[in-house]
């Protein structure tokens, strides 16, 4: 084995190289109790470098089988997570040019008008779409208010433009964090205006500090609301459970591996029994009594081996390709979307935009570390 990765943390850079070129400086004022930063792009582009040498090394013995996920892309899909949490980073990281220039793979723009050219350029190729608005555990009410009022602006304007895109929300962005009640009025607001239109309103599910609350607003949406879906994590111990509990109000069901860092007491820590449950899960979503009630399935994923696995099992119990759905990110495996959708299969894209996206982004870089890979080559050839 390579002498780098001598040991699981050996592949990190040195420490002391996150300082993401900036070069302390002391202000002026000898008072002052912050200090200023200056870019070094040099450094920056040093850096760079090193990390694509690492993730190649990486790459290469985890294909070779020379360490585990849980010492290789394990370590760093739990960085990434840590680093969606992390508010120091959350408020920097997204000043810098290389960052913003990176994130613009994974969507088309921060304001909704490049959402929504982008789902009608995507329309016209067979592919259907989900847009949602970034923002997620606001600080202030006015923040929640605001957000129901723009997702309500966005249903509006995808009637005008004859759209087919449905919307998706995170009901911290709605003010999950004050209250039940002051999410749950948001978001009936939001699924008035969406019945209204023809519209779909899918609920995301976000960590698993939020899923009861998640599940009891939406379970009273649903009684009001029946153009409503939500989202399950596989990788949650307790999803067959809250699964069975949702099937019989027939709901739009998106199923995701999950892109939160839990504990293992309530979550599978590898990715191999994620992956196996998520497909336990959807064989569960493509039996005879669930779509009888009335059940949607959607399948959230980019692991082709799943998505192949999937439609096998549909296929071997009859289940037409107009009664299931696969969801995929947008910049994400665009032929495999593309040839879905040729092969019959009804494909949703995601289309996220605003100014609130590190989180998300990091998120989406642990989901799919090979995201990482493109990610630091675009860095290191700036």
């Amino acid at each position: 084995m390579d002498k780098r990765l001598s040991t699981a943390h050996a592949w990190l850079p040195d420490a002391r190289a996150w300082d993401w070129g900036c070069e302390r400086r002391r202000p002026m004022n000898p008072h002052a109790e912050r200090l200023s930063f200056r870019l070094d792009w040099p450094r920056i582009e040093q850096l760079g470098r090193m990390l694509v040498e690492h993730m190649r090394i990486l790459r290469t013995r985890s294909c070779t089988g020379e360490f585990g996920e849980e010492t290789g892309v394990g370590i760093l899909r739990s960085g990434l997570l840590m680093a969606s949490e992390n508010d120091w980073l959350k408020s920097r990281l997204p000043r810098y040019r290389f960052v913003r220039r990176a994130v613009k793979r994974f969507m088309p723009g921060e304001e909704a008008e490049a959402a929504l050219s982008e789902a009608a350029s995507l329309e016209d190729t067979g592919l259907g779409t989900v847009i949602s608005i970034l923002g997620e555990n606001v600080e202030d009410r006015s923040d929640s208010l605001a957000a129901a009022s723009d997702y309500r602006e966005l249903l509006k304007a995808i009637q005008a433009r004859g759209l087919k895109s449905e919307i998706s929300l995170k009901l911290t962005h709605l003010g999950l964090d004050f209250g039940q009640s002051e999410a749950k009025s948001n978001l009936e607001s939001v699924a008035a205006v969406a019945a209204q239109t023809g519209n779909v309103v899918w609920v995301d599910m976000e960590g698993s500090a939020y899923t009861d609350r998640t599940l009891q607003v939406f379970r009273g949406l649903r009684q009001r609301y029946s153009n409503t879906g939500l989202c399950l994590q596989a990788a949650l111990l307790r999803t067959p459970e809250d699964l069975e509990s949702l099937m019989e109000t027939g709901p739009a069901i998106r199923l995701v591996k999950g892109a939160y860092s839990e504990p293992a007491n309530i979550a599978y820590p590898k990715k191999s029994d994620v992956d196996e449950h998520f497909f336990r899960l959807a064989q569960r979503l493509l039996r005879g009594d669930a779509l009888s009630w009335g059940v949607r399935p959607a399948f959230a994923t980019h692991d082709s081996r799943l998505i192949e696995a999937i439609a096998e099992e549909a296929d071997k119990s009859g289940v037409d390709r107009s009664t299931f759905e696969f969801q995929m990110l947008y910049g994400i495996r665009s032929n495999l979307q593309r040839q879905l959708a040729r092969d019959g299969y009804r494909v949703l894209i995601t289309i996220a935009f605003g100014s609130a996206w590190f989180p998300w982004y990091m998120r989406r870089l642990a989901e799919r570390p090979a995201n990482v890979w493109f990610v630091l080559k675009n860095l290191a050839g700036s």
